[in-house]
């Protein structure tokens, strides 16, 4: 066992060659690495295939002895200051490893089909490829330092990914806000690393937490300035996970392609900020008033986002404000010290997400074939309805993803959301009304997607746009052998 944990280090890095070889071939042999363009699937999968298994392993070994592995190396000396790099491999790095690569593998395998018209299908692994390798630096960092480094990295990915259209002048200027919006909350984090490194003279967690804690229990510390520390610290969690009220960028990040969305909703961007407080989370609990300021920042993102997605007609925007509304949920419980919950629900609305969004580009495609590229247009639920027929495997799998996310049992979501809910009532009775009002128009609105997408007749103006033409697409793009008949 220790055999393996002292080659852990090399997690993050295992998915890095398939970007690295894409990036030389497009700069030395353009003209074959895009004619073999399909081949870069089949790495990037298997790479990221034998980091799940590793993660696997690790959390067996966690499950029989909850032991914690830290590899540390000196990379600058000077005097006093000492800068360390390293990896940490415990429940948290286990857990989070798992749900990375296997939500990337699946985002992975369901690209190579949907991206293979796109010009930019190299490209487009690339960056997903390199996204994975920044994700999984981050939760196996093991210190403050490390993290900004592999934070900055998740940020810049998430900014290529959403920008990866960037003729189109909605993409460009989503990328942009996204990418600045961040900056302000990551601007805090950076300030907040400084202050506790400035209280302690350490950015090791172990040590950080250690010398934190006996200064807060022996009087050192200025109350105040390690308030306002721990805040700017919570502020990069805020910006990266779409909390009020840095929440703006996540509804204009949807310009993307839906593979996309569906990373960076479920187990890359918007879960770094979750992580981010979890990882501190022994820090936040030494500070007065910072767990009140998380709880409140989390049951306002659950309520708001909840609202927003009840007026979206764009089925991608409401699947946004949806993953809001539920991450909310997890800070709210980060914020009441339920820290199993938290993570409990972030793992199982990742699956959740993921397969709502990939459903959601299956539509999409379906409905592109009728108008062409027109989101306007292909993704207005409202101008949609009656495709259950025709695509009945992705009305299966959607609905699947609805009920669990709305919280019914025996599904996954329902576990998770009902842990939280119960740890609310002995938190604050108001916080719990909220929670549980919130809950109620999650199940509306998700059914509101469901029906006004599946459900009634095909609209009329899609009837009247290309008839038998758009059957036939369709048919090819779904795999219905019947013909259809709009």
């Amino acid at each position: 066992m220790e055999y393996t944990y002292q080659y852990s280090w090399i997690i993050p890095f295992i998915p890095l060659p398939v970007p690295m070889l894409i990036g030389a071939g497009l700069l030395l042999f353009p003209t074959a690495t895009k004619n073999l363009r399909r081949m870069w699937a089949f790495p990037s999968v298997l790479l990221l295939s034998i980091v799940m298994i590793f993660s696997a392993h690790f959390f067996i070994q966690q499950l029989n002895n909850n032991s914690v592995y830290q590899y540390v190396w000196s990379w600058t000396i000077n005097n006093d200051f000492s800068l360390e790099f390293g990896c940490l491999v415990d429940p948290l790095t286990s857990i989070m490893s798992i749900l990375i690569t296997s939500v990337g593998i699946m985002v992975l395998i369901y690209s190579d089909n949907y991206m293979s018209h796109d010009r930019g299908y190299v490209r487009f692994f690339a960056y997903m490829s390199f996204s994975n390798t920044s994700m999984l630096g981050l939760v196996t960092s093991s210190n403050l330092i490390q993290i900004y480094i592999f934070w900055e990295l998740v940020g810049m990915c998430s900014y290529l990914l959403i920008g990866f259209w960037f003729t189109r002048p909605s993409a460009a200027n989503a990328c942009q806000k996204a990418f600045v919006t961040n900056r302000v909350g990551d601007f805090g984090l950076l300030l907040g690393i400084l202050g506790f490194y400035w209280i302690t003279g350490s950015f090791e967690f172990r040590d950080l937490f250690e010398i934190f804690n006996n200064l807060v229990s022996n009087n050192e510390v200025n109350p105040l300035f390690v308030t306002l520390c721990a805040f700017l610290l919570f502020a990069g969690a805020v910006a990266k996970s779409a909390q009020f009220p840095l929440h703006v960028w996540l509804p204009d990040a949807m310009e993307g392609p839906t593979p996309i969305s569906a990373l960076i909703h479920a187990a890359t961007m918007v879960a770094a900020g979750i992580f981010l407080v979890a990882r501190l989370l022994p820090l936040f609990i030494a500070i007065p008033y910072i767990l009140n300021l998380i709880s409140l920042i989390g049951i306002i993102t659950l309520f708001l986002g909840a609202t927003l997605a009840l007026a979206q007609k764009d089925i991608k925007r409401g699947l946004a404000y949806s993953t809001m509304s539920q991450l909310g949920y997890m800070m709210l419980a980060l914020g009441m010290g339920s820290y199993q919950a938290a993570l409990f629900h972030l793992i199982t609305h990742a699956y959740s997400k993921a397969l709502l969004f990939l459903g959601s580009g299956s539509i999409i495609h379906s409905m592109e074939a009728i108008v062409g590229y027109s989101p306007d247009k292909s993704q207005n639920m409202v101008l949609m309805g009656g495709l259950r027929k025709h695509v009945p495997i992705t009305k299966t799998s959607f609905l699947l993803g609805t009920l669990s996310l709305c919280g019914i049992p025996p599904l996954a979501c329902f576990w998770s959301k009902d842990e939280i809910l119960s740890d609310s009532w002995l938190y604050s009775p108001i916080f719990a009304i909220i929670a549980y009002s919130t809950a109620g128009l999650t199940a509306f609105y998700m059914f509101r997607i469901y029906l006004l997408t599946f459900e009634g007749h095909l609209n009329v103006y899609f009837q009247n746009y290309s008839g038998k033409k758009a059957a036939h697409s369709i048919q090819c793009l779904c795999g219905v052998k019947k013909d259809l008949k709009l």
